[in-house]
Order: C-alpha cells, then sequence, then structure tokens
C-alpha cells in the first residue's frame, strides 16, 4: 500500500467524519430550537448518531467480506447501499418533524457545508493518477462537481438572500451531482458499461473508497434538498 493510496481511503473517512459531524451539530442547534417536549429532542439527536455510526459500521462490515466488489451480482452488490439513503431521505423530507427542524436551520450552513465536494474532487483525482478511476470521474474529464464545492462559499454570500437564485444553484448542483453518478455507474465492469477505457471504477466498492457513493453523495444531495424544502417553505 503506497502512501498515495493511503491518503486517499483516509481522506473520504476523514471527510465524511469532519462534514457530517458539522452538519449534526447544525442540526442539534435546530433540534434544540424546536418546541418539541425535551424527551422527544433527545430520542431524536440519539436517532441521528445512531443512524450515522450503524450505516458506517454496516457499510464497512459488508464491503470488508468483499461482497460490494462482485460485480457478477451487480445490480445487488452495490445498489442497495446506493439507493436506501436516498429513499429514506425522499421519505423524511416532506414530513412535519422535518419541517420543524428546518424552521431553524439556517440555509447559510446548509450552503456553506457543500465545499466538501472540492476535497473529494481532488482525492478522486489521486485516485486517477495512481490508475485506480478512469479520467472521466475526475475534473479532467466529464465531472464537474467541483464548481458546486467551489462556488458554494460566494453562494452562501452573495445570493442567500435571492431565493430563485440559491433554488437555481442548487438545482444546478443537483445535475452535476447526477452528472457524475452516472458517468461512475456507466464506469463500472457491468453489463451497463458504456465507457470502456481502463481503468474499470471498481475501487468505489472496496473500503473506505465505498463510503463516496454511500456516504459522501448522500451528503451532497441531502444538503440540496433541504436547502430546496425550506427555500420553498419561504413561499
Amino acid at each position: 500500500m503506497n502512501a498515495l493510496y493511503f491518503i486517499s481511503g483516509a481522506g473520504f473517512v476523514g471527510i465524511a467524519i469532519v462534514f457530517y459531524y458539522l452538519f449534526y451539530k447544525h442540526l442539534q442547534v435546530a433540534i434544540a430550537s424546536t418546541p418539541w417536549p425535551d424527551m422527544r429532542k433527545q430520542t431524536v439527536g440519539r436517532g441521528l448518531r445512531i443512524g450515522f455510526f450503524g450505516w458506517s459500521i454496516l457499510i464497512a462490515v459488508v464491503s470488508l467480506t468483499g461482497f460490494t466488489t462482485k460485480f457478477e451480482l451487480f445490480p445487488f452488490n452495490i445498489m442497495p447501499f446506493v439507493i436506501l439513503p436516498l429513499l429514506l431521505t425522499l421519505a423524511f423530507l416532506f414530513t412535519k418533524s422535518m419541517r420543524e427542524i428546518l424552521e431553524h436551520l439556517p440555509l447559510k450552513a446548509l450552503t456553506q457545508l457543500q465545499v466538501f465536494r472540492v476535497f473529494v474532487e481532488l482525492i478522486l483525482w489521486l485516485l486517477f493518477i495512481q490508475n485506480l478511476i478512469p479520467v472521466q470521474m475526475t475534473f479532467e474529464g466529464y465531472n464537474w462537481d467541483v464548481l458546486t464545492g467551489i462556488t458554494s462559499l460566494l453562494a452562501a454570500r452573495y445570493i442567500l438572500n435571492s431565493k430563485s437564485g440559491l433554488m437555481a444553484w442548487n438545482i444546478f448542483g443537483l445535475i452535476l451531482l447526477v452528472n457524475i453518478v452516472t458517468i461512475a455507474i456507466l464506469s463500472m465492469p457491468t453489463p451497463l458499461r458504456v465507457f470502456d477505457n481502463e481503468p474499470a471504477n471498481r475501487i468505489v466498492t472496496v473500503f473506505p473508497f465505498i463510503y463516496l457513493p454511500t456516504l459522501l453523495v448522500p451528503l451532497a444531495y441531502i444538503l440540496h434538498f433541504l436547502s430546496l424544502r425550506k427555500l420553498r417553505m419561504k413561499s
């Protein structure tokens, strides 16, 4: 194992820990500001912590068994772990409880946290120069997701008070996210493969790199969905 490989793997873990922690702290403040009974606030906060750690451990255990790398089982080897966070997010997004939390969750924080995507793209580039992912998954290819991360601080500074501007920025970020997720899937060694250049996209099914599609991609769209939901609430 060379140094770049270790840095790449540790980078995904570090980004997940730091930015989920920051996200959780904002959620914690928002939950504390709701009119809920103290017992409910504590239960929800505990549930969020257990959910994050439980999901992280489950992904680690499953991937370490080698199950997620068995592309002959595709899509059942990896896609359930990619789709489940999306389904859960959509299920809770329009609930009364989420609305009450969003009333106290600042748009500025939801926007600024997207800066983590800059660091993700840098690590993807490190994987590319190690010949572990194909060029189309980097900013040298067709992955322009770094633009969301770069513009996140600018969006929080200059268009935070523009509902239409911030909505457009979030939709733009979601489009870029869908773009790279699609490219990643079409670069895997499956019957769906469109990009035939080597290497195939196998590394994201290996621990700890599997945290990219199962933790970091969900964080990106969760922040977008919450922002758009809050903007809709304002109307």
